[in-house]
């Protein structure tokens, strides 16, 4: 596949190497200095874009995309408020858009994971559940769009908990996140029920930016001449 990388930073790069890699080229590279060069032109013998770049230029690289009919994978989170336009702009043009809220196959086993223990939890009211989140100081949007994520694994499954929140709080239905910034980390996301008894964790911790690179590019082969509209859980467990 010829792949358009939307965001040619330090994930870009590890995204080019593993596309490489795969037996794929990479014929166009986006970055804030060449931002112009995502148009008509240069789009039209892609098959396949990756876009990590921010909240705010997220949605316009997905129209983009949308509009010139190249399917696009979407790691950037913190845009899903306008979810609703993307969709609509994903209808009119019969096009193709994968979103995650993280593209690494650990992560996506770690929802299902999350899942599961919610529910044998919801037997067992003497728990109370928060979670931790520990991103690069990079990271724009506070908590991850994997803390979220999971936070509505643990929302669906534990009658407890009926929404989140990022500050400690005493209505015991909200689900707590304490994010932490701290540089050169990749990404740590970590569960825990407590009780009087003992604790119980889970803990995803990410040790370098390759599994989610690789997961893009993974979603990259797997969208290839499909419509619609999908998520990483489609292209891992179908």
């Amino acid at each position: 596949m010829n792949i358009a990388i939307i965001g040619y930073g330090k994930m870009g790069q590890v995204i080019e190497r593993i596309a490489l890699e795969r037996g794929h080229q990479v014929t166009l590279k986006i970055t804030v200095d060449n931002a112009a060069d995502l148009n008509p032109e240069n789009l039209k013998d892609v098959d396949v874009a990756i876009e990590f770049t921010t909240p705010e230029n997220a949605v316009k690289s997905i129209s983009t995309c949308l509009e010139n009919n190249v399917p696009i994978v979407v790691g950037t989170t913190g845009w899903y408020h306008q979810f609703d336009v993307v969709k609509q702009k994903c209808d009119e043009n019969q096009g193709t858009l994968l979103y995650a809220t993280n593209c690494s196959v650990g992560v996506n086993l770690f929802f299902k994971l999350n899942e599961q223990l919610a529910k044998l939890m919801n037997n067992h009211p003497d728990y109370e559940v928060k979670m931790d989140e520990v991103h690069h100081t990079q990271k724009l949007d506070i908590p991850s769009g994997t803390a979220i994520t999971l936070a509505e694994g643990i929302i669906t499954n534990l009658d407890a908990k009926t929404k989140w929140g990022i500050q400690p709080s005493a209505d015991k239905s909200e689900l707590f996140i304490e994010a932490h910034r701290i540089e050169n980390v990749p990404g740590t996301h970590q569960v825990t029920y407590s009780s009087a008894i003992d604790d119980i964790e889970i803990k995803h911790t990410a040790h370098n930016r390759e599994g989610f690179a690789q997961g893009a590019v993974i979603a990259a082969e797997f969208i290839h001449n499909k419509k619609g509209i999908y998520t990483m859980q489609d292209a891992l467990f179908g």
